[in-house]
């Protein structure tokens, strides 16, 4: 993958080879944006994924997308990959986008691991983007999704994920952070987006339509050194924003949650992964 600064928004290639689709799923090993250009437009009902976050993690494998000293090229590859994204989704999809954010490193240029999360040993840091100082909190999530509407995607809802058992910090002068940011995107203004599906009991019981903050607790995986996502929050993306028998993508698909819950549903599934070791994590869990 070329370096963030050498991005642009190139159009698809005219002529794409067709993949098709297995009936129940399919996984895919390779880099997500020369994948995704390998389908044709509209084939996809709706895509849920979760990035590899900026700064925070080290997943061990060149060309991942995370690991730029730039804070602007991750948000550049990400439009490029959301651009294709969006081509390959029907005309009445959503998008479902679960990004985290994250602080300034101060000047630090690596992170020790701990024992609760051997995925934060890093051996490089970013430096303090341009405009920030030390301790900032970045903004992340609404960095990239104000770029991806500048890109052409409706930004229709923010969705808070509230994590009771979210991981304790040692901070002593601002709030442990418990919450992330799902953002639903839609790719026309008209969408298929079954509310009934999704109706939630209001405190006097009566059905109510689905808030958007979203209690979920967070759901580890213990073969996995990375964060994984809960099944019971792409649940309510997938009922909401997916057809019975559609396909639904992943072009980030770790350990395979999105394929999980589509088996579920009866949706099939294509998932993407760029780490040869997270396909095989994906594959043990689906009882390939």
């Amino acid at each position: 993958m070329s370096t963030g600064s050498q991005l642009s928004l190139l159009p698809h290639p005219e002529k794409t080879t067709e993949i098709p689709l297995k009936p129940e799923g399919q996984i895919i090993v390779g880099d997500t944006l020369e994948e995704l250009r390998k389908f044709p437009d509209e084939t996809f009902q709706c895509c849920v994924t979760s990035p590899p976050y900026w700064g925070l993690r080290d997943y061990g494998i060149p060309g991942q997308i995370g690991a730029e000293m730039k804070l602007e090229d991750y948000v550049t590859k990400l439009v490029q990959v959301f651009h294709e994204v969006k081509r390959t989704l029907k005309s009445d999809s959503t998008f479902w986008l679960n990004i985290g954010d994250g602080y300034t490193s101060g000047g630090r240029t690596w992170r020790d691991s701990d024992k609760k999360n051997k995925g934060r040993g890093m051996d490089y840091r970013a430096p303090t983007p341009d405009g920030l100082k030390p301790k900032d909190l970045i903004g992340v999530p609404w960095r990239v999704a104000f770029a991806l509407q500048a890109d052409g995607w409706y930004l229709r809802s923010e969705v808070i994920w509230y994590k009771p058992n979210a991981q304790p910090e040692s901070v002593k002068d601002r709030p442990t952070r418990a919450h992330e940011h799902v953002f639903l995107f839609s790719k026309n203004e008209q969408y298929f987006y079954d509310h009934e599906a999704v109706r939630e009991k209001g405190d006097n019981g009566s059905p109510r339509n689905l808030r958007s903050v979203w209690q979920v607790n967070t759901e580890p995986y213990a073969e996995a050194h990375f964060a994984t996502f809960p099944r019971a929050l792409i649940l309510p993306c997938l009922v909401a924003g997916s057809k019975q028998d559609s396909t639904v993508l992943d072009p980030f698909f770790g350990s395979g949650t999105v394929g999980l819950v589509s088996g579920a549903l009866g949706r099939r599934f294509v998932g993407i992964e760029l780490n040869p070791e997270y396909a095989q994590l994906a594959r043990k869990r689906l009882g390939w």
